[in-house]
């Protein structure tokens, strides 16, 4: 026994020698925090985000619901307790929600309405996974789970042994309808919505319970209904419709019994939303659909994978792309024969096809669409084909999309987001010459009761050159930069169609943003009908001629002929300081049009980068506009300095509202080293990459290497790039040199090098 206690005891001391041996790594989804942006208020936005449970791009999300029936802000960090597990399919706080309801298990007959039913919860018992959700509700004893389909989901509620267990389905107010269809399954409708639907819109749910019900209660009314008053024979014909309607259903059960519940929906019929759930769910158990959810989700995520980073860094990059494949999200269904068809949000008829929604394009055209079309072309395909229904559908493109046309923002995006795809190869053939159309028919036209949708203040532009300050059309140089810089868009389609004429006349047009710079500021600035520059002029005012942003932020939206604007600056150098000044300039501001100080200025001044506002959308390429100026040592430190200090994988880890992937997609861009400064063009701007090592999964089966070898946090600096061994005189990649595979190259220094 001694001696093989000795050699025991030496094995183990020779085994704590060894060098310790790396992790391996963890599938994608396990990187991801769903909470990332949560920590948000009306006042300050982190993200604005919620823990959206669902498959990528899937048309239904599930997430907790803390804050009440209709708040934007459906779920807090800093929130306390659980009103239910809603459906949701809400793009943006200031958005809304729209097809909605909640489902909540209780304990307790006196447990119905979102007041009484609300529970006590803690970050410390809840899991919150891209393809998986739970919490431990300590008001009622319950543990509830959630894992989903694209338009189903299965929950599991763990429940404790209670005379008094049950669930509530709330099909929330403004019209809505629940029936018991047998002593399992319950039924119904919601219509609750916050704009851009037709008078016929409903969103049809079906929930079956593997367990049978003991008594039901119903009422339109709850805040006036006492709970528990009315208790009714668990049998099917039972139901409620009117402005609220809410069921519950009752059973006993044992400590530790696990209810599972199978839920499904369809904006099309009832019959569609039961199709949807035997075709989703099949017979498949709670941990069968997780486990495809989350393959799922690897599937997605792995599309992109990195190494050579810290955990941190790993965990900020999935998270950052689970948040760019979520919107647009399907708006479309699987017929019985196996074909796309849809409720049409536009004219409320059931038609085939695909369709997408909750977007909007002043966010997501700026790198969101290109990482797309990048990395996931066959899915923008689909919502390409989509666009073209929309078009056939209502005669406009959406500029905001949830689920039809939304009064939001300024612009005529769909054009970039259109002409890119158009351009790179990637729209169906047979949508091709139709969206041709139905861009240039949105340089002429404005929706009749959506002014965002088309191009507000087109007379003006197509006649002087630009939309006036003083005619009353508010944000009118936004306006006027997006629209040229859309013309510009559609002029490349136009050539590459063979429409030599529109493409001579849109070209001319794209030249529009040079009407509204002050060469004596050398920004852009408010133009008056009769050619004289506004006056009083503050570059620090938000909004008024711009759109969430003031003139330091707005100056630099000429994507597609940054040589231009910088030769009306003076040349490469003084655009250079004048990009260095948005840095230096402290972060005052003029908040006078809104008459109050909104939540963008703040993440503004807090973020400590002068005016630099990368918390909202239009200057968030400015930084990569120091290639043009032949200072790319400055966009790599500035790069770098946004990506460590402005992104966190933590409740308050945005700097502004993450905006459906746009914010998101920034970070993915720009860890990878490059970035779509000009979206309709072939060439993305370099950066400084975050890894040491990225393999970009193309769906043509080739892939994009990236090596940067000496990456570290004190090598931010780029020295030589090369592709497939051919050293690069300027920074910028080509898509054509990608899409095909390719390794990239980048030596990473100390120090900038010598200009």
């Amino acid at each position: 026994m001694k001696k093989f206690w000795i050699l025991a005891c030496a094995a183990g001391a020779a085994a704590c020698c060894e060098a310790p041996q790396p992790e391996a790594p963890m599938a994608p989804s396990e990187y991801v925090t769903t909470l990332m942006g949560t920590q948000s208020e009306f006042v300050l936005s982190t993200g604005n985000t919620y823990p959206a449970v669902a498959l990528p791009w899937g048309m239904n999300f599930w997430t907790p619901q803390t804050g009440r029936m209709g708040d934007g802000w459906a779920y807090t960090y800093n929130a306390h307790t659980i009103r239910g597990l809603k459906q949701t399919h809400q793009p943006s706080p200031w958005i809304n929600d729209y097809g909605q309801f909640a489902v909540m298990p209780v304990r307790g007959t006196d447990k119905l309405d979102e007041e009484s039913r609300q529970s006590w919860f803690s970050h410390q018992s809840e899991v919150a996974k891209p393809y998986y959700y739970s919490v431990y509700l300590a008001d009622h004893d319950i543990v509830a789970e959630v894992t989903p389909t694209e338009r189903a989901a299965v929950m599991r509620f763990t429940f404790p042994e209670s005379g008094e267990s049950g669930v509530v389905v709330d099909a929330f107010d403004r019209g809505s309808r629940v029936e018991v269809v047998d002593d399992r399954t319950v039924a119904g409708y919601t219509t609750r919505n916050s704009g851009g639907v037709p008078e016929n819109f409903r969103n049809w749910f079906v929930i079956r319970f593997d367990k049978p019900f003991t008594a039901v209660e119903l009422t339109d009314n709850p805040a006036a209904y006492k709970a528990g008053s009315q208790q009714l024979y668990p049998e099917g014909g039972k139901s409620v419709e009117g402005d609220h309607a809410v069921a519950k259903v009752h059973f006993t059960t044992r400590r530790g019994e696990q209810v599972t519940l199978r839920i499904a929906s369809s904006f099309i019929s009832a019959e569609q939303a039961v199709r949807n759930l035997e075709t989703e769910l099949g017979k498949d158990d709670f941990e069968t659909v997780k486990s495809k959810a989350q393959a799922r989700w690897d599937e997605v995520l792995g599309r992109i994978e990195v190494q050579g980073g810290s955990v941190d860094q790993l965990r900020t990059f999935y998270s950052c792309l689970y948040r760019s494949t979520l919107f647009p999200r399907k708006f479309y269904e699987i017929d019985a024969e196996g074909k796309p068809l849809h409720y049409s949000p536009y004219n409320g008829k059931v038609l085939p096809g695909y369709m997408y929604t909750d977007t909007g394009f002043w966010d997501t055209f700026r790198c969101l669409f290109p990482l797309l079309n990048l990395v996931y072309p066959s899915v923008n395909a689909e919502i390409q084909a989509g666009l073209a229904n929309t078009w056939r559908e209502s005669g406009f493109l959406p500029e905001w999309a949830s689920p039809g046309h939304r009064g939001c923002m300024v612009g005529n995006n769909s054009a970039s987001v259109v002409s890119d795809a158009i351009l790179k190869g990637i729209t169906p053939a047979e949508d091709v010459d139709e969206l041709y159309e139905a861009m240039l028919s949105g340089r002429t036209q404005v929706h009749p009761t959506v002014s965002s949708t088309g191009r507000l203040g087109h007379e003006y532009y197509n006649s002087l050159g630009y939309v006036p300050y003083n005619v009353g059309i508010n944000e009118n140089v936004a306006r006027t930069l997006e629209y040229a810089y859309d013309d510009w868009c559609i002029a490349q389609v136009a050539a590459k169609l063979g429409h030599t004429e529109d493409a001579a006349m849109l070209e001319k047009a794209s030249q529009n943003y040079r009407n509204v710079f002050d060469p004596e500021t050398k920004l852009m600035r408010g133009r008056n009908e009769d050619g004289t520059f506004q006056t009083p002029f503050s570059p620090y005012k938000w909004g008024d001629a711009y759109t969430e942003g003031n003139a330091w932020h707005y100056t630099w939206s000429v994507f597609h002929d940054v040589e231009g604007l910088a030769e009306l600056m003076g040349g490469k150098e003084e655009f250079s300081k004048m990009l260095d000044s948005v840095f230096v300039v402290p972060p005052i501001y003029d908040d006078s049009y809104y008459g109050q100080r909104i939540h963008e200025i703040t993440e503004m001044q807090v973020a400590n980068m002068g005016n630099y506002a990368h918390g909202n959308q239009p200057a968030q390429h400015m930084i990569y506009l120091y290639d043009y100026a032949g200072k790319p040592h400055k966009a790599q430190y500035w790069v770098r300095e946004v990506m460590d200090r402005l992104y966190k994988a933590q409740p308050d880890g945005y700097c502004g509202d993450e905006d459906n992937g746009q914010t998101s997609a920034w970070y993915v861009f720009s860890a990878l080293g490059f970035y779509p400064v000009c979206p309709g063009a072939d060439e993305y701007a370099v950066g400084a990459p975050l890894f040491r090592h990225a393999t970009i999964h193309l769906e043509n089966g080739q892939t994009i290497e990236i090596e940067a070898p000496q990456n570290s946090a004190g090598n931010r600096y780029v020295g030589r790039i090369s592709v497939d061994g051919k050293a690069l005189a300027e920074p910028f990649l080509r898509y054509s040199e990608l899409k095909d595979g390719a390794t990239v190259r980048f030596d990473m220094q100390a120090e900038p090098t010598a200009e």
